[in-house]
């Protein structure tokens, strides 16, 4: 390699890692700002110049946003709906897809392929009949009614993850089960699941957050204060006080601690899995 090349090499790399620095800057800021503001006085918010690390942190926006409002009462709701979404999205999808990466039986494509156009629909188109569905089954102000829909939208797209995953798995292991004496009950929980812990945790990961975040048919199907989740809460929040941003970010805060305590711990799992798997192979 000539010099000229070396030194090619070199400057187009810092280039890159410049430019993914910036990248990095220009995302994290906003969510920087919004968590030094949490912590800051209503004095201190609006200093020129702004300083990102506050002089005189204080948690009292805090303690304030969770006890004003009813704010617990709406992050509970939700915890509780985006954590049984979650069980119920990794339970079924897990069973379907693996149903249709291992099982053949009639109309098994034609079910697939009208799963999969069930993607393609835009979620507005959904709303009148989710809400005519779920006024029938009398779903209508009640948690169950947002468990319901969130868990059926998530559905599909889960399945096709899944499944993609578990055709890939080696059939090897499934037919040394049934060799022994096992079942197909046996294979998929003693076998697929261990071994699809990556996939299972991104399932997880796009479920929980997939309810958690979800607003407009929380706002269509919940029309009792004690019975709002927390999206609903939060925009409430910023009407009742606008001009308090200290109080305002840090009840944003609180919404997005759960969000990323489920992600580091599913990443957690995810990683065992992808190292489990290499020492296996």
């Amino acid at each position: 390699m000539s010099r000229n090349q070396g030194g090619r090499r070199l400057f187009n790399r810092v280039v890159l890692y410049l430019a993914l620095l910036l990248g990095a800057i220009i995302m994290a800021g906003p969510f920087l700002y919004m968590v030094s503001t949490a912590f800051k006085g209503q004095v201190y918010v609006f200093e020129f110049p702004p300083q990102f690390i506050p002089a005189r942190p204080t948690l009292e926006n805090f303690v304030k946003a969770w006890t004003s409002n009813n704010f617990a009462l709406y992050f509970w709701n939700s915890l509780r709906v985006a954590v049984v979404v979650m069980a119920v999205v990794v339970v079924l999808t897990s069973m379907m897809a693996y149903a249709f990466a291992r099982f053949n039986f009639r109309g098994k494509d034609t079910l697939f392929y009208l799963m999969l156009a069930m993607m393609m629909m835009p979620a507005m188109m959904l709303i009148i009949p989710q809400f005519v569905l779920a006024r029938n089954l009398n779903l209508i102000n009640k948690l169950g009614g947002l468990v319901v829909v969130y868990a059926a939208s998530g559905m599909a797209f889960n399945t096709f993850l899944l499944r993609g995953f578990f055709e890939g798995l080696p059939r090897e292991l499934e037919e040394a089960v049934l060799l022994d004496g096992g079942g197909y009950f046996t294979i998929f929980t003693r076998v697929i699941l261990p071994l699809s812990t990556p996939a299972l945790a991104t399932v997880a990961i796009f479920s929980f957050l997939g309810s958690w975040d979800e607003y407009i048919w929380a706002l269509t199907v919940i029309n009792e204060a004690k019975k709002r989740t927390l999206p609903i809460a939060i925009a409430n929040f910023q009407g009742q006080h606008a001009s308090d941003w200290g109080l305002v970010f840090a009840a944003s805060l609180i919404a997005v601690i759960p969000v990323l305590v489920i992600y580091v711990l599913l990443q957690r799992y995810f990683v065992q899995g992808l190292t489990s798997g290499a020492l296996k192979a």
